[in-house]
Formats: C-alpha cells, sequence, structure tokens
C-alpha cells in the first residue's frame, strides 16, 4: 500500500503563520517553530521575542548571512529587523510572565485531548529540563503547538492523557500537526482542517484522542 503524503515542515509553518495577526508579539519555540519566521511579514508589523532578550527580529538568515552574536533562545542566528531591541534575558521572562506574548509557538511531543503539553522529556531521553517552555505554555495568551502527528514509530502524539511529564496543563489552544489542523475545545479535539488527500477515519486511526469533526472541514490551505 502505498504510504500517503503528509504535509512538509515548511507548508506547517505556512499555515501557522496564518494565524498571526499585525501587532501581535509572537515568541518561537526552538526547533520546528522557528521556521514559521520565514512566512511572517518582514516588516516588523508581527514582532519575534526570544527568551534570551531580543524583540523583532525576522525571517530566518541565509547561510553565511547570519551573526553569531545575534541569536534566539536555541542560539540560531536571528536577523534584526529595523527598530529592535536588546534585553536582559530576566526582563525577557518579566514580557512571558507579566502576560504580554499574544501567541507561543511550542513543539511537543504530547499533546491531550483536554489541551495538555508535554515537551521536554520522554522515559528514553534521560534527565534534562522545560527550560521557558513551562513560562511560554502558561504565560502566552495563546498557545499553539507544531509537530508530527506520530512518532518515528508510528505512536500517536495527539493522546487522550500525556504520559510524559507535563509541560503545562490545559494550555493549549491549537495545534498543527503533517495531518491537520485541531482546535482544543470544552468538548476536546476539533480536526479543522486536514492534510490533502486523507479522510477524517484514517486521521483518527493515527490518533489516541477522540476527535471530533469540524462542521466546515476543508483541506489545510485550501
Amino acid at each position: 500500500m502505498m504510504r500517503k503524503e503528509r504535509l512538509s515542515r515548511e507548508l506547517m509553518a505556512v499555515r501557522v503563520a496564518q494565524e498571526l495577526q499585525e501587532g501581535m508579539v509572537v515568541n518561537l519555540g526552538i526547533g520546528m517553530p522557528t521556521m514559521v519566521s520565514n512566512f511572517i511579514p518582514a516588516d516588523g508589523s508581527i514582532r519575534l521575542h526570544a527568551e534570551n532578550g531580543i524583540l523583532g527580529y525576522g525571517p530566518q538568515p541565509l547561510n553565511g548571512e547570519g551573526d553569531p552574536n545575534l541569536v534566539n533562545g536555541g542560539g540560531e542566528m536571528v536577523i534584526p529587523l529595523p527598530g529592535a531591541v536588546f534585553f536582559h534575558h530576566a526582563d525577557a521572562f518579566a514580557i512571558i510572565r507579566g502576560g504580554h506574548i499574544d501567541v507561543s509557538i511550542l513543539g511537543g511531543m504530547q499533546v491531550s485531548e483536554d489541551g495538555d503539553l508535554a515537551n521536554w522529556a520522554t522515559p528514553t531521553r534521560g534527565l534534562g529540563s522545560p527550560g521557558g517552555a513551562v513560562d511560554l505554555a502558561m504565560g502566552a495568551r495563546t498557545c499553539l503547538v507544531m509537530m508530527e502527528h506520530t512518532t518515528r514509530d508510528g505512536k500517536p502524539k495527539l493522546v487522550s492523557r500525556c504520559t510524559y511529564p507535563l509541560t503545562g496543563k490545559t494550555c493549549v489552544d491549537l495545534v498543527m500537526t503533517d495531518l491537520g489542523l485541531f482546535r482544543v475545545t470544552s468538548d476536546g479535539l476539533v480536526l479543522t482542517e486536514i492534510a490533502p488527500g486523507w479522510a477524517p477515519e484514517e486521521v483518527q486511526s493515527c490518533t489516541e484522542a477522540r476527535l471530533l469533526i469540524g462542521s466546515e472541514l476543508k483541506e489545510v490551505l485550501q
């Protein structure tokens, strides 16, 4: 049986970028979420924040164009836009904890149907720490998660209950995977947009959590 195509990370980032509006302050988590910076206006109308102390950077630099002294919280080089500001990382966390981040976009290892997030440890990963993810998950006005729908060995990442250590409880509002877009509601996870060529029952077969089907379900980026 031919394996069905899933959304590329670039298409996922394009769709996530559509959730952002002019004037928002947005924090991009380490990994896949950083790609969103390549698909937002480069005029600074959406202000990207990093927890190491920068506000107002733009797309990822091309090879050889970055400055190793200008990085985000994950150590990746960034390009400041006109009007960008730098500050102490304590002030960066004060912005997060003070509720001044409109949207945090985080990676995920598990998201439950209640909107719980686990994104920093697994039983086989060993010791580590959640870093700023707890602050971003709980402090932002909206928390959006980007992740593959399943693990490399095919286990669901949208689950009934998180079995990995939690980053935050009932903090996730929206989940973008390579199979679709899901909104967290009081009734559970609602599939609102689906990857082209996939049927809702096929997505459900890859999902542990029970899915509700949006009344206006459409293809991603339709």
